[in-house]
């Protein structure tokens, strides 16, 4: 095992490596972000990866959601996701839900961390009620067109900081969803390896009129 991640082992040893085969995590939504994330930490060694979505893979999906190719119009999102990351690292179970995530929830599976891929803030506060119910940390992330946000919500509630709306995304850029995907699972990897992260601060991040790429940070009310 120690030779398939020798690049993680020399940023943290052994028994940090060890430590993450008893981790377990949800990734809710198995498309853009979700599918992002699983590449991400689908080969990182965590033990358990549970990968949630009920919608099934259409033609337009597959430009941006990294997980799929032509030919795969019509497969479940989730399953196609958990195939991969067992192909890819023999040292992680992925298990694949065909399902909302308030179905899921009804399962009681035990977790350390949610990690959010949806894309609606209707779902984002559903999964923020259930992780303070449980008392579980989780990963907000979003896009739309060339900016995103990331915050890991520890002790504030995304449900009192934002307004909770239903609205349709402006067009979306391909490589920001693979972008804040990686800021996500950089967070999720440094808690779970036990290594300091910032919590409950949003990283907003979009490129201005010039073309800069600028990132702003707003702590969020606890």
């Amino acid at each position: 095992m120690m030779k398939y991640f020798h690049r993680q082992v020399q940023l943290w040893g052994e028994d940090t490596q060890r430590s993450l085969q008893s981790k377990r995590i949800a990734i809710v939504g198995s498309g853009g972000l979700g599918s992002s994330l699983a590449f991400a930490l689908g080969a990182s060694g965590i033990g358990e990866i549970h990968m949630i979505d009920f919608d099934e893979v259409s033609h337009h999906n597959i430009h941006r959601q990294i997980a799929f190719r032509a030919g795969d119009e019509g497969k479940n999102k989730a399953v196609v996701n958990a195939e991969i990351i067992e192909a890819r690292c023999p040292f992680v179970k992925a298990i694949a839900h065909q399902c909302n995530f308030d179905e899921w929830t009804k399962k009681n599976i035990e977790v350390d961390l949610i990690i959010d891929g949806t894309d609606n803030l209707p779902s984002r506060g559903e999964i923020n009620t259930y992780s303070k119910k449980m008392n579980l940390p989780w990963i907000y992330g979003s896009v739309e067109a060339f900016h995103g946000q990331v915050c890991f919500i520890n002790e504030s509630s995304f449900n009192d900081a934002f307004k909770i709306i239903k609205k349709t995304p402006a067009g979306i850029a391909a490589p920001i969803v693979m972008h804040i995907a990686s800021l996500q699972a950089n967070l999720a990897l440094r808690f779970l390896a036990g290594l300091s992260i910032k919590k409950d601060t949003l990283y907003y991040l979009f490129f201005n009129e010039d073309g800069e790429l600028i990132t702003q940070k707003f702590g969020l009310p606890k």
